[in-house]
């Protein structure tokens, strides 16, 4: 499958408007688009997904290596691949845009902001390809769209003044309805906001398809095996609605290839499926506090926890395992309590960055002292028990409290950190989950 990355100037500069013009365009053009996102984000791809109507993949160096990046490119399907970059093309030291396309070997497209500007558009696109050879770079940038751009002089203009080794692919004409509503974390989830899709439509029907078809190219193969995952003969419970929304396509796919996944839905009223083990993803507890307060779920998972169920908990699943959940204006709630720990949200993020921790023991998701990479993202902060257990030491990024991370209670691990399956975590978590008492 050929791809490409659509890559920013800068952040803000409407990626993600531009990846979604682009995905309709060459759907109306008849080509099936895989959707990916280069860095950790889960929103993102989730108006990937409402557009594309499939998963989109998420492609971090960080959390997956060279090899685990490749791999999770060529199980993605369809006739072109459309990755949208993170940031700014060169920002970022562990996964940026330019090192996602440099380890791929894809072509770059330049979305520029053209809304006051023509040939300055030219002269921005010129510095960040010869700026790939000044640093010794092996980053191709192909071409150039331009965002906010009208049509007739305007794009002739940019479109003139690019040098011959720049393409023009065409532009985003400026479109009001086409902004996101954001808030912290970032913008809405695709499914809270989908954009209209005639507008969409519109919007991309002045980009050239061809031209990007012709420009993509296939990254090569992984070179490392993929090994399959041992079958857990269990069952594993997933949390899935809008409190419980951030998880990685490939961790589902991952734990689907060893073990039945059931689904529940925590806010929505339901109880925790009969299972072996319970994974909840991040999300947005805190827009949900009363629903989980009120959650039958959470109480059968402190009960199952105490009696020694595996139960695994990203950022949001951290919060819901706690004792308590206070919003930034007050609200309190109780949690599930199987962890010795009070969350608080705060006005500001706590931590946003690559992380990297050193399991102290063995636990849920590493044997002792092995080495987890992820990223954390959160604008809560944990008080916990001066007796707490934590299973890792962190070597960089924040953590939980004293640079430490993994609250550990039972067989419950919640941690600050999302992972992604690359990293052999959630391998681990079956292999601890199938040692369990098949439950029926």
């Amino acid at each position: 499958m050929k791809g490409f990355v659509l890559a920013g100037t800068k952040s803000g500069v409407g990626k993600t408007v531009a990846t979604l013009a682009t995905i309709r365009a060459l759907q109306g053009a008849g080509h099936a688009v895989q959707p990916a996102k280069a860095g950790p984000d889960f929103i993102d791809p989730s108006h990937h997904t409402v557009v594309a109507d499939t998963p989109s993949r998420t492609l971090d160096l960080w959390l997956e290596g060279e090899d685990g990046l490749r791999r999770n490119y060529h199980r993605g399907t369809g006739d072109v691949c459309v990755v949208e970059g993170v940031m700014g093309l060169y920002d970022g030291d562990c996964s940026s845009t330019a090192m996602v396309a440099e380890a791929l070997d894809i072509p770059v497209v330049l979305v520029v902001d053209a809304k006051a500007g023509m040939e300055s558009v030219a002269a921005t696109a010129l510095g960040f390809q010869e700026y790939a050879s000044a640093i010794d770079r092996d980053i191709d940038v192909a071409g150039v769209i331009a965002q906010r751009a009208h049509g007739g002089r305007h794009a002739e203009g940019i479109r003139d003044a690019l040098p011959d080794d720049l393409a023009y692919l065409g532009r985003i004409p400026p479109t009001p309805d086409l902004e996101i509503p954001d808030r912290h974390l970032g913008l809405h989830m695709g499914s809270e906001s989908p954009l209209d899709d005639e507008t969409l439509s519109g919007a991309g029907e002045p980009l050239r398809t061809d031209q990007l078809l012709d420009i993509a190219r296939e990254p090569p193969e992984s070179t490392g095996d993929d090994e399959p995952v041992a079958s857990a003969d269990a069952r594993i419970a997933v949390a899935d609605d809008a409190a419980f929304c951030f998880r990685y396509p490939a961790t589902i796919e991952r734990l689907r290839e060893a073990a039945d996944v059931v689904t529940f839905a925590p806010t929505a009223g339901d109880d925790l499926p009969d299972c072996d083990g319970v994974y909840l993803p991040g999300g947005y507890p805190e827009l949900h506090v009363e629903e989980l307060a009120e959650s039958p779920a959470l109480d059968t998972i402190g009960d199952r926890a105490s009696d020694g169920l595996p139960v695994l908990g990203e950022c949001g699943g951290l919060m819901a395992l706690s004792e308590s959940l206070t919003t930034a204006d007050g609200q309190r709630g109780e949690m599930a309590g199987v962890l010795p720990s009070d969350v608080e949200m705060h006005d500001r993020y706590q931590a946003l960055d690559h992380v990297e921790f050193r399991a102290k023991t063995d636990t849920l998701t590493a044997s002792d002292g092995s080495y987890l990479r992820g990223h954390e993202f959160h604008y809560s902060s944990a008080s916990v028990d001066r007796d707490a257990t934590f299973a890792f030491d962190v070597e960089r990024g924040d953590g939980i409290v004293d640079e430490q991370d993994g609250l550990t209670e039972y067989r419950t691990v919640g941690t600050y950190a999302h992972v992604h399956p690359e990293s052999g975590a959630f391998d681990r978590f079956l292999d601890a989950v199938g040692t369990q008492p098949r439950t029926k």
